[in-house]
């Protein structure tokens, strides 16, 4: 049996889009465990580029099985948008191809609405969510009222338990909040389409992956966002609502802990993260604004601006310990090609000692001061590469040090965008 994972290691957007397509191509089977349509994935295939949010990036491969897990919310319009769109860039999307669980829960009307306005009454002290309906959504999973794939599957259930939480959302709409109440009908006859549209795709998926893995196939697990954005291993309360690291998989997905063989942790050659919370190798000069316009660091769901810094090493230390990763892939090594000199950060001053580990306590690390460790830079070169022996010496020794300090091998440097700049240094 093989059953491996690949999550983000740092707060998200490490090119896991790519490198889940990547490793799709030795997959027999691709499942996303959380999230929702607020992650994105850039894939680049040729000279092609696919935007993908809530489908698993396996779809760009005409024999692979999709998965979307009961760990994952799922919002249908979003969901049949981006199928819409993969057909009109020429990939179909099939039953044959993807999966929906059916004890996904559904992203609702009024789930996007609560979470704008409870985000602007936040005002300054605001998470920064995208907007998306996934943190209510989470909520109602969490209170026992949320609506499931399965129930929208029936249509009396689906009828009253709509009633039931539109009367009590609109309570607190219009109540607490003063906006504007959302009409049950409308919502109503909306989601009976999407619920014949949906019904060919829905499956156990736990018992599918399960048969898959036990018949000898490859099963990838594929996360979104990062391991600081887990829920609570996170920058709580500056995280997603979901756990992101790799026991997320047991319930997400549906399996135990024993079928899991490897985990792949990856991980920009430096550090980004979007909105708000403490980010202690952040530059905010002109290396940092040079690091965003050449790694191109905005958001594919939002357009926002990443904030940038050196790559921290105790972030990816964390985790590796975390998640018990097997590897790491390195991303966009590329970008920082042409700089003289490169950092990383090998532990925090806080209170008078030093440390290898991301605390608690979002106060104690915005008090944390990054000790560095400079490197000699390498040149755009590095672009070229297509073996572990063309990368430039200065690369290899930035890359060895992630290794020594993490205790992590590198199993795949990726030094661009597409499928063919990346490089296998060892097995997964």
């Amino acid at each position: 049996m093989s059953a491996f994972i690949v999550l983000g290691a740092q707060w998200g957007d490490e090119g896991k889009g790519k490198m889940t397509d990547y490793l799709a191509e030795s997959a027999d089977v691709v499942v996303r465990f959380q999230g929702g349509n607020n992650a994105g994935h850039t894939v680049e295939v040729g000279d092609k580029q696919y935007k993908l949010h809530l489908i698993p990036s396996g779809i760009l491969y005409d024999t692979k099985l999709n998965v979307i897990g009961n760990g994952v919310v799922v919002d249908p319009k979003a969901l049949f948008e981006e199928i819409d769109y993969l057909k009109g860039v020429g990939v179909d999307v099939t039953p044959e191809k993807l999966m929906i669980s059916d004890r996904a829960q559904l992203i609702m009307p009024y789930h996007k609405v609560l979470d704008g306005i409870k985000e602007k009454a936040r005002g300054k002290k605001d998470i920064g969510t995208t907007g998306k309906g996934i943190g209510p959504c989470y909520t109602d999973k969490m209170e026992r009222s949320g609506i499931r794939v399965c129930d929208l599957m029936h249509k009396e259930v689906f009828e009253e338990k709509l009633k039931d939480n539109v009367d009590a959302k609109n309570d607190i709409i219009t109540k607490i909040y003063g906006g504007d109440s959302l009409d049950f009908s409308a919502i109503y006859n909306e989601y009976l389409e999407y619920a014949e549209r949906m019904r060919p795709f829905v499956k156990d998926i736990s018992v599918e992956v399960f048969n898959n893995i036990k018949a000898g196939k490859k099963v990838l697990f594929e996360g979104a966002q990062g391991t600081l954005l887990d829920i609570d291993y996170g920058t709580y309360p500056y995280v997603t609502s979901s756990n992101t690291i790799a026991g997320g998989v047991c319930t997400g997905a549906g399996v135990g802990p024993t079928a899991i063989t490897s985990a792949v942790g990856i991980a920009k050659a430096y550090t980004t993260r979007v909105g708000k919370g403490p980010f202690p190798t952040e530059l905010f000069d002109e290396t940092g604004d040079w690091i965003r316009e050449k790694g191109h660091e905005y958001g594919v769901t939002t357009g926002r601006a990443r904030r940038c810094g050196w790559l921290d090493l105790v972030i990816l230390k964390t985790t590796a310990r975390i998640s018990g990763l097997t590897s790491f892939a390195v991303t966009k090594i590329d970008t920082l090609a042409g700089m003289e000199k490169v950092k990383v950060c090998t532990g925090y001053k806080f209170d008078g000692k030093v440390i290898d580990y991301v605390p608690a306590s979002l106060e104690d690390l915005a008090k944390c001061e990054p000790i560095y460790e400079e490197f000699d830079g390498w040149d755009k070169s590095i672009e070229d590469a297509r073996s572990y022996n063309d990368l430039p010496e200065n690369a290899k020794i930035y890359l060895k040090k992630i290794e020594e300090f993490t205790g992590t091998k590198i199993s795949i440097v990726s030094v661009g965008p597409r499928r063919d700049q990346t490089i296998e240094v060892t097995e997964i």
